[in-house]
């Protein structure tokens, strides 16, 4: 009787097993695979899809059009590490001080919560992981990143996020943003297009790049000159990152 009772528990823990054993096993696949090939769609991409359908819009379309680092403006590069990770080049894939930082001010001020994602986490997140907020999902990002940091160099990292990165609705990577706000390619975006377009990524769906807020055009002015402060497009030549 006793076994019986607790079968149908075994036969949950055996199945919950093979299926993160399975998750795992496409993730790693899709870090090594990745690092060669474009990637056709992000987790992200998908969730918005799903949601769109399930709403009923089926207008909707997350679509994002992969190009090299050799196509995009080395501007867009820099203003998105001047935006939202200065230390890109020189970390592991954890800003240790930012963390600590962000630990400080959100204890502080509850309501307004501060994150400390590096360009890393956010590429593993959009790539593999759902939207929101929780440990387990924090969990499950921080062995991502580490992952891609091991397998990809810095210049790929910045080359997939740039390409999924959500830049408004149902627009993804830099490519499409740039022809739908700008009407031109990703390789000709100039220096205040490609910090209009950093400004917006911390709430794509909020702000917008075709329709500027006060506030995103005093971000675009601060990514500015943080870009300068950088050192420009010689910064990203010093990291092999352009």
């Amino acid at each position: 009787m006793r076994k019986g009772r607790f079968a149908p528990w075994q036969w949950v823990k055996r199945w919950l097993f093979k299926v993160l054993l399975a998750v795992a096993c496409v993730w790693f696949m899709g870090i090594l695979v990745f690092r060669f090939i474009p990637v056709p769609f992000s987790a992200v991409m998908v969730e918005r899809q799903l949601s769109a359908w399930f709403s009923g819009n089926f207008s909707y379309v997350a679509h994002s059009d992969w190009v090299s680092m050799d196509e995009i403006s080395p501007w867009m590069g820099l203003a998105v590490i001047a935006s939202e990770d200065q230390k890109f080049p020189e970390h592991w894939g954890f800003d240790t001080d930012a963390i600590e930082k962000a630990l400080a001010h959100n204890e502080r001020h509850e309501r307004r919560v501060r994150g400390a994602s590096t360009l890393s986490q956010q590429t593993a997140k959009n790539l593999f992981l759902w939207d929101g907020r929780s440990w387990l999902r924090k969990g499950l990002e921080a062995g991502l990143t580490v992952g891609i940091e091991t397998a990809w160099s810095k210049r790929r990292i910045l080359t997939v996020y740039l390409n999924i990165a959500e830049f408004g609705e149902g627009v993804f990577g830099v490519e499409e943003a740039s022809r739908r706000y700008f009407n031109k390619p990703a390789s000709r975006l100039t220096p205040a297009e490609a910090a209009l377009l950093a400004a917006v990524l911390p709430n794509p769906i909020r702000f917008k790049a075709n329709a500027p807020s006060g506030y995103i055009r005093q971000r675009q002015q601060w990514i500015l000159r943080q870009m300068r402060q950088l050192g420009g497009e010689s910064f990203l030549g010093q990291h092999n990152l352009n």
